[in-house]
């Protein structure tokens, strides 16, 4: 118990210090969770895997809204923008959390032994557009003549990326419409070179969509989708936005999603079912992060061998160190190559297993480094 919490205590300390920087309430709380054993203890309700700071932060996040919701909001609330809390982190901040957390405390235990973070972040789509566009070129697709993909999102949560191409873009040079009025825009800045030729008509379309995930979210269900609120930082108002649009549009374009723990097995049996010519393609975005060595190992060579046999495309958006290449590129000038995400593709080009590094992003898609 003692390694496990210090474990716990320096995920919250490095959360506090480096990957919290974006939002000064989840800051604040870290610092004080890493000092407080009760208060860290909490996690320990979870598997191994699931012990970090975002879903302790989500599963608090979840009751503060609903608090709000059934009005009986707490003083907690007053520090949480997302319903409608003006109060800046001070010094009653500590005290108010570890009253809420006295009074919340069997069902945030509850929320932390069932549930998994889920934050389903449509603001990847802006990398994951052009990863798609960059692997249409490379099966020979063009705009005249797209090649038809089946999309498979493993870790799914509501399968909200699964509508890439039916959303908004704006990366501050051009703005691409989305399917309707009411899509989600996804804005998103470039460093460096802007790869225009990967943003053009699309060289593809989706023949398929299928996610899977150990809890998915059913976008209809009202009850579910605050989970997903609860898994977004409270002071972004616009991924709130972005995540309800999405919400929206995934009620208007329903795809399968399946509750597995053998996302793999599921996949190979969804691919004995697709039409010939259709080329599948496996996303995960931000989901190896909660692998150990042995089951990152395992899912690595698993794909690697449907790649070779039976022409996967790989799409990966993870830190560096779960990335499918052996020797990942630098990160960008500032940004340490753990907090980054960086995306790859492998796929099948005649005989031959190509695996390519295509960018650097932001976590959450707000910029884009290219480097294919």
């Amino acid at each position: 118990m003692e390694d496990a919490l210090g474990r716990i205590a320096h995920h919250f300390t490095r959360f506090a210090e480096v990957d919290g920087q974006d939002d000064p309430l989840y800051c604040a709380l870290a610092a004080t969770i890493a000092e407080d054993r009760a208060l860290m203890a909490l996690l320990l309700e979870a598997p191994a895997t699931q012990r970090k700071p975002v879903l302790f932060f989500a599963a608090l996040h979840d009751r503060v809204l609903a608090g709000s919701t059934e009005g009986g909001s707490h003083p907690l609330a007053a520090y949480y923008a997302s319903v409608g809390g003006t109060r800046a982190p001070d010094a009653e901040l500590p005290g108010a959390l570890r009253d809420f957390v006295r009074r919340e405390e069997s069902t945030l235990r509850a929320l932390i032994r069932e549930r998994t973070t889920q934050t389903n972040e449509t603001g990847r789509c802006a990398v994951l557009r052009p990863a798609l566009q960059a692997l249409a070129t490379r099966l020979g697709g063009t705009e005249q003549a797209p090649v038809e993909l089946a999309l498979f999102d493993f870790g799914c949560s509501a399968g909200l990326n699964l509508g890439v191409d039916r959303y908004a873009y704006d990366d501050g040079v051009a703005f691409t419409p989305g399917l309707d009025d009411a899509a989600p825009l996804i804005s998103t800045v470039w460093r460096g070179e802007r790869p225009s030729a990967l943003l053009g008509a699309p060289r593809w379309q989706a023949a398929q969509r299928m996610g899977v995930d150990l809890q998915p979210i059913d976008p209809a269900d009202e009850g579910a989708a605050r989970w997903l609120r609860a898994c977004l930082w409270p002071g972004d108002g616009a991924r709130r936005e972005r995540l309800d649009r999405a919400l929206g549009d995934a009620r208007r374009h329903p795809v399968p999603l399946r509750r597995t723990e053998d996302g793999l097995g599921e996949l190979e049996r969804w691919m004995d079912t697709l039409p010939a010519g259709v080329t599948p393609v496996i996303v995960n975005v931000w989901v190896l992060f909660y692998f150990d060595p042995p089951a990152l190992r395992a899912y690595t060579e698993r794909i690697r061998q449907l790649v070779r046999e039976r022409g996967l495309a790989w799409i990966s958006g993870e830190l560096a160190k779960r990335s499918p290449l052996a020797s990942p590129p630098s990160a960008p000038p500032g940004e340490p190559a753990d907090t980054g995400t960086l995306w790859t593709l492998q796929w099948r080009q005649g005989d031959e297993v190509r695996t390519e590094a295509l960018a650097w992003s932001h976590a959450h898609g707000r910029w884009i480094e290219w480097l294919a």
